[in-house]
């Protein structure tokens, strides 16, 4: 019988002990291959995504014009939803890449590289399954430690860093996947500590890590930063009965101290500068507010977060009911009895049900809220698989969980197909891309998404068909990177195209014709289009309603104080008939995709 790879893996290492160091090699390799496909590949080949993302970007611009660095401003404006870390770390990007959108997102991309390599270094060292019942697999049908370590290791990163959510938000100017990296780096370094009861040196050092990367959690998004891995640390102990344990080791007095140090010199600074405005906005609209109420119309019913993990951690999703079950969290006795270093899984079963609680019961929702909990389910994950992988001559039939689980990702891979097939139809609602629907069909992204996804289907119906489950990961992967291949980047592309492009072309002809002390107004309907002060480097004034735009560019006009009586307006073309503005009064310069360039007397 032919060895599968994973006990090639195992009879490799086994033979020579001095393999390990090209084994870590070639895992560095692979993590460079990860995160180069996940993060780095074409970052900057599209423009500023609206809406979201420039605002981010253009408050970290204005800190490198201005040299204000504690105050975060946008359009004129200050900024006070985020903490200044995300506004720093892109600020210094411009100061040593320039000014353009691969600087913009690689803060990003490196927070991504490096929470993808955190979890494979701390699957490495723990990544063994402990569960509540002992299976008595016979001693040929199992890997060696080491190498079920390495293959969880490599299962866990692989699927942390390819799935949708990370592939978004890893390569775009948001806070997010930096937030990620340091929540998710913080309570990584806590459990290598928790982890290491022999090494006090060692687990001290972990624990200074710690505390080191939940303050930068804090100055990336705010008190979340450390009330939510408090909460998670919390629950976990108590459950274990481990808290005063635990605490008289962690020294959180003295990590307290720390936090504080690092983090409250900023919140002083920023208060001192704007007072009583900034604790309203950032501590009461931004924190307070998005917890108890609806912000911004981020709304949605109790189980939206549920759904965006199931599309967000998609394909590895679908297995996450059975590997949280696998780990048999309930059997708190039986993880009383566990030495420390075998509780990853239960801890990882903590971090995302903590994760996934707190953020359900939040009245705002927003699909980034469950990017913090997507190590934990690559953990859970990996765990699960690796068992499944490395139990090729299995000495029993798989579980009714197991098989339900490849039912539902057979189902799950159908459903992708047809939605990939007749993803035109739906697309063309939005109206910034009227055409968007005619660009893909042209370019056949459907039909060959929905081939990808059909093919990965029938793959997976002719190995469980032939009992060969464990190979059923390796489809999922190949057919999710020919997907991110074929589809997902040529679609970006033609997104920023549609989108985004006669966004910038009109910022290039606006900074070519705008004549001293002459205003930019936009009429943007929907949501403003924060690309265009990027893009231009000069303050917009949004206008929601046609109705209204007249009125607004009358009443610019009537409080200038310079000779310029005109101001530049862009607009999109069908509405500049609803705005009241008559021929004589405007004069048209240019025109790019749905939007028109006039000026107006």
């Amino acid at each position: 019988m032919k060895l599968s790879l994973a006990r090639s893996l195992d009879h490799w290492l086994q033979n020579r002990s001095d393999r390990t160091a090209l084994a870590w090699l070639l895992a560095i390799i692979w993590l460079l291959l990860l995160g180069g496909m996940a993060f780095f590949w074409h970052l900057g080949s599209n423009g500023l995504l609206d809406e979201t993302e420039p605002l981010f970007v253009e408050a970290a611009r204005q800190m490198t014009v201005t040299g204000d660095w504690i105050t975060p401003y946008f359009n004129g404006e200050t900024r006070f939803d985020k903490p200044p870390l995300i506004y720093w770390s892109i600020a210094i990007a411009f100061h040593a890449l320039g000014v353009n959108e691969w600087a913009a997102r690689l803060p990003s991309a490196i927070a991504g590289l490096c929470l993808v390599s955190f979890c494979f270094y701390v699957l490495k060292r723990y990544g063994i399954a402990a569960r509540a019942k002992k299976e008595f697999l016979p001693v040929k049908n199992r890997l060696s430690s080491p190498s079920q370590l390495w293959l969880t290791a490599g299962l866990g990163a692989t699927m942390l860093a390819l799935h949708p959510l990370t592939f978004f938000f890893g390569r775009l100017g948001y806070s997010d996947m930096l937030l990620s990296a340091c929540f998710g780096g913080g309570l990584f370094a806590f459990f290598l500590g928790y982890a290491q009861t022999e090494l006090p040196k060692a687990r001290s050092r972990w624990y200074l890590v710690f505390y080191i990367l939940i303050a930068l959690a804090v100055l990336t998004k705010g008190p979340v930063g450390i009330v939510l891995p408090g909460l998670i640390i919390f629950s976990f102990l108590l459950y274990l009965g481990k808290v005063r344990e635990v605490l008289r080791e962690i020294y959180w007095l003295r990590g307290m101290a720390l936090v504080l140090a690092i983090t409250v010199p900023w919140y002083i600074l920023v208060t001192l500068a704007n007072g009583e405005a900034y604790i309203d906005s950032f501590f009461g609209v931004h924190n307070f507010e998005r917890f108890t109420s609806v912000v911004n119309e981020h709304q949605g019913p109790w189980y939206f977060h549920f759904i965006v993990v199931l599309l967000g951690f998609a394909p590895w999703s679908i297995y996450l009911p059975v590997a949280i079950a696998r780990i048999q969290p309930l059997q708190r006795q039986h993880w009383q009895d566990r030495p420390r270093s075998h509780h990853l899984g239960l801890f990882a079963v903590f971090w995302f049900v903590g994760v996934l609680g707190f953020f359900t019961v939040a009245a705002t929702k927003y699909f980034s809220y469950t990017l913090p909990l997507m190590p934990a389910a690559s953990i859970i994950v990996a765990l699960w698989w690796s068992d499944r992988i490395a139990q090729t001559q299995s000495f029993r039939r798989p579980g009714w969980g197991f098989k339900l689980s490849c039912v539902a990702n057979l189902i799950f891979l159908i459903v992708l197909a047809f939605a990939s097939y007749y993803s035109p139809n739906w697309l063309e609602d939005d109206p910034s891309m009227p055409n968007i629907g005619a660009r893909i069909q042209q370019a056949t992204l459907p039909i060959m998404g929905a081939a990808i996804w059909l093919s990965s289907a029938i793959a997976c119906l002719i190995l469980v068909l032939k009992r060969q489950h464990h190979r059923l990961w390796g489809v999922n992967l190949i057919g999710f990177v020919a997907f991110l291949i074929v589809v997902a980047f040529p679609f970006s592309h033609l997104v920023d195209l549609e989108r985004q492009l006669p966004l910038r072309q009109l910022a290039q002809a606006v900074t070519q014709v705008r004549q001293p002390g002459e205003e930019l107004v936009m009429l943007s309907k929907g949501f403003p289009k924060p690309s265009l002060v990027f893009y231009t480097q000069h303050p917009v004034t949004y206008v929601l309603r046609p109705s209204r735009t007249s009125r607004k560019i009358r009443q610019i006009l009537s409080e200038r104080q310079s000779d310029t009586k005109s101001v530049l307006l862009i607009a999109p073309s069908q509405a500049l008939s609803k705005t009241g503005l008559t021929p004589q009064q405007s004069e048209p310069i240019s025109q790019a995709g749905i939007y028109q360039l006039l000026r107006v007397r």
